[in-house]
């Protein structure tokens, strides 16, 4: 199928947003937001590359007693050694990071766009696996009969004990910071793919493409219309382009959405503001 133009993938992502349930094939939501950027680009190039994985994954009369380590082991195997997929160290910051697109032809990404990979593998094979919280490095858990890992699809697959997710947080967030049940609670795959798209616009923002960011942020809220922060983000940056019909409309969303009441209070102030600009 060729996605000939972007109305289709913003048609599919919308459903997911409409999807009280947030019963949709992860990999798919990610097809179509990079999609959104490449209306031409030809899908089932990239859809046949993953079901070839796929059946390079499967495991003939798996056996009930794999344990969630072999079951770890053996996506490494599979994404890792015989497809190649590891993160992107020289150009972390390089927006083909978080292009699934881009991704499959590169075989380099971010952790979250690795993770969907490895995410939408495991679950084809029948096992659980969940994205998880863990802040400013996506992680993975799968789960066999109770039988828990966590997966770090940046360096390959590697499997992380509690040592590993220490030390990591303690790097990222300050040696005083101690591991919280938090950073390792599982999070819906809505939160994957918002959190796959928020480093798109924070790149954005740091280049000061403000028209770019915003139709990022555009996108998030195709699967997301009632997280509040989104329509903050998109009121400044209409605001700062000088769309202040736009501006004001988000920060009424904003404001019919948020239940914090500074919060609100500001957006109502701002919007008082915007009127006497309109005027």
């Amino acid at each position: 199928m060729s996605v000939s133009h972007e109305k289709h993938a913003r048609k599919m992502l919308r459903e997911i947003g409409d999807n009280v349930d947030s019963k949709f094939d992860l990999l798919t939501g990610a097809f179509y937001f990079a999609a959104l950027n490449r209306p031409s680009i030809f899908l089932n190039k990239y859809i046949d590359h993953m079901s070839q994985v796929a059946c390079a994954a499967a495991i003939p009369n798996i056996r009930p007693s794999i344990s969630a380590k072999s079951a770890a082991r053996h996506l490494k195997k599979i994404i890792a050694v015989k497809y190649c997929y590891t993160g992107d160290v020289e150009t972390y910051d390089d927006l083909q990071n978080a292009d699934l697109f881009r991704v499959i032809d590169r075989r380099r990404g971010l952790p979250v766009s690795l993770g969907i990979i490895y995410i939408d593998i495991g679950r084809r094979l029948g096992w659980k696996m969940t994205g998880l919280s863990f802040p400013g490095h996506f992680l993975v858990q799968l789960e066999i009969k109770g039988q828990r890992v966590i997966i770090d699809p940046f360096t390959e697959g590697r499997i992380l004990d509690p040592s590993d997710l220490r030390g990591m947080v303690k790097s990222i967030s300050g040696l005083d910071r101690e591991l919280r049940p938090h950073d390792y609670a599982p999070v819906s795959d809505k939160a994957i793919l918002l959190r796959l798209q928020n480093n798109v616009k924070f790149r954005y923002m740091q280049m000061r493409n403000g028209v770019a960011a915003l139709k990022t942020v555009e996108g998030m809220l195709l699967i997301a219309p009632k997280m509040s922060d989104l329509w903050w983000d998109a009121a400044m940056l209409n605001a700062e382009m000088e769309n202040l019909s736009a501006a004001y409309s988000a920060l009424e969303n904003f404001v019919r959405l948020d239940t914090s009441k500074p919060k609100r209070l500001r957006a109502v102030n701002l919007m008082e503001h915007i009127k006497t600009r309109m005027n």
